[in-house]
């Protein structure tokens, strides 16, 4: 453990959000390359692949059970300087979620005819969209077992190695996906799965370099033999931790996909000028998103240490930072979105509607900056049950029924439909950020001093 980098109130927001913010805006990039690429090749694809990786977002943030347990309790543990344990900790994350991954992916693969029909894929996306998952969705497990090793190295202070793999995995996607669309390869006419095979791969080469780096550092190892006997009370507590974060997660998720069916309801227009615009969305949520990450792990080294009014201060110092770029990101991205979704389309409707939907997403991105901000924050101080809730309350009990009411009887479109996630995330920013300030998150530390 003599390569870990203290990590306290001292530490520079952006000395883990600058390249976060970097290997997220590349990880982002991977899946616009693949959006771009494909919208020249066919735009039956865009809709087909862009259904799938909604699923597939799901399934990720299932993984996500162990790996957000796995930040908060290393963090802490790190914090509080209580070393004998991690072997044991790292171990059993990474190998549980791989085998978990393994799991899921076959489950999906299997079931993936009913999952399209419940979402009412239009009929003509369908093949692809099958195709896309027995390609991507069978090599979901390294993408479990990489989410894990990256927390890891991000709490022991590596949060550049993220950004690093990054680099690698986009060139790798881009080349591979030239090859199979437009290159030598062209002539095969793979089609969506051309830009398959490259995204498995960069999967795996991710996976293989995080642990390579775990190693070369002398973190700690991974093996069987640190959680023999089985660590079954370290799990269940690791479980505990993570399935409320996971299930808030994955509930968001679900509450998007009931969304997505309202809106693969009114056509593919539609769902082409939806998918568009989550592309370029996430250019917006891109810093807000990895300042509330690096807070979380910030603040889990603190409360870890004892230290809960740093803890206090360093998430409202966050928000000053992160609400402004906010801001002005997702204004400017309205703005310009006549001209940005040209690279996507020709189609003149389509970018109609993408201005309006852009311009309900600025109110989305300050309720997402709020959330993203102070929910991670309660995590880190071990309250993790109060994010669950609050955000069952407010997805399904405003953004459900208000972009329904809005966007299908009312007849306002996506629009409307994204009008009520702006309400969800604006409410629940404002409650999230209520429980911190009357500091109920205190006491609930994983670690005892």
């Amino acid at each position: 453990m003599k390569n870990t980098t203290v990590i306290d109130e001292k530490t520079p927001l952006l000395f883990l959000a600058g390249p976060m913010f970097f290997e997220m805006l590349l990880n982002i990039l991977i899946n616009n390359v693949d959006t771009l690429m494909l919208s020249h090749y066919s735009e039956n694809a865009v809709g087909a692949v862009g259904n799938a990786n909604q699923i597939m977002f799901l399934l990720i943030l299932m993984f996500n059970i162990i790996a957000t347990s796995t930040s908060i309790v290393v963090a802490q543990y790190l914090g509080a300087k209580k070393y004998e344990e991690m072997n044991t900790i790292y171990s059993l994350a990474v190998i549980v979620n791989i085998f978990f991954g393994i799991a899921l992916s076959a489950l999906f693969i299997a079931f993936k005819s009913p999952i399209l029909a419940l979402l009412k894929v239009p009929t003509s996306m369908i093949p692809d969209a099958k195709v896309y998952i027995n390609y991507v969705g069978g090599s979901l497990f390294l993408q479990a077992g990489y989410n894990v090793m990256l927390q890891i190295l991000r709490c022991n202070g590596y949060p550049k190695i993220g950004t690093y793999i990054s680099v690698v995995i986009n060139l790798i996607n881009i080349i591979g996906n030239y090859v199979f669309l437009y290159g030598p390869l062209s002539f095969l006419n793979l089609g969506v799965v051309g830009v398959a095979i490259p995204t498995m791969l960069s999967r795996l080469i991710a996976l293989i370099c995080a642990i390579a780096f775990f190693y070369r550092k002398k973190l700690g190892s991974l093996s069987f033999k640190h959680i023999n006997p089985f660590p079954g009370e370290m799990l269940l507590n690791m479980i505990k931790i993570g399935l409320p974060s996971a299930g808030e997660n994955m509930a968001y998720n679900l509450y998007q996909l009931v969304l997505l069916s309202f809106i693969n309801g009114m056509g593919n227009t539609a769902v082409n000028a939806k998918v568009y615009c989550n592309s370029l969305s996430q250019f917006v949520m891109v810093f807000s998103n990895n300042a509330a990450m690096a807070t979380q792990i910030i603040v889990g080294h603190l409360v870890g240490a004892g230290k809960e009014d740093a803890a206090y201060k360093r998430a409202f110092s966050t928000l000053k930072v992160s609400m402004p770029i906010t801001i002005a990101l997702s204004t400017i991205n309205c703005i310009i979105s006549p001209f940005s979704l040209k690279l996507f389309t020709s189609n003149q409707e389509i970018i109609r509607l993408g201005f309006f939907i852009l311009l309900v997403d600025i109110v989305i991105e300050i309720g997402r900056c709020l959330n993203m901000t102070f929910v991670s924050s309660l995590k880190a101080a071990g309250d993790y049950m109060f994010p669950l809730y609050i955000g069952l309350a407010t997805m399904w009990g405003l953004g459900v029924t208000v972009g329904y009411g809005l966007g299908v009887l009312a007849g306002l479109g996506v629009a409307g439909v994204f009008a009520g996630t702006a309400t969800d995330e604006l409410i629940r920013g404002i409650v999230v950020m209520l429980r911190w300030k009357k500091k109920s998150w205190t006491g609930k530390s994983v670690v005892r001093h």
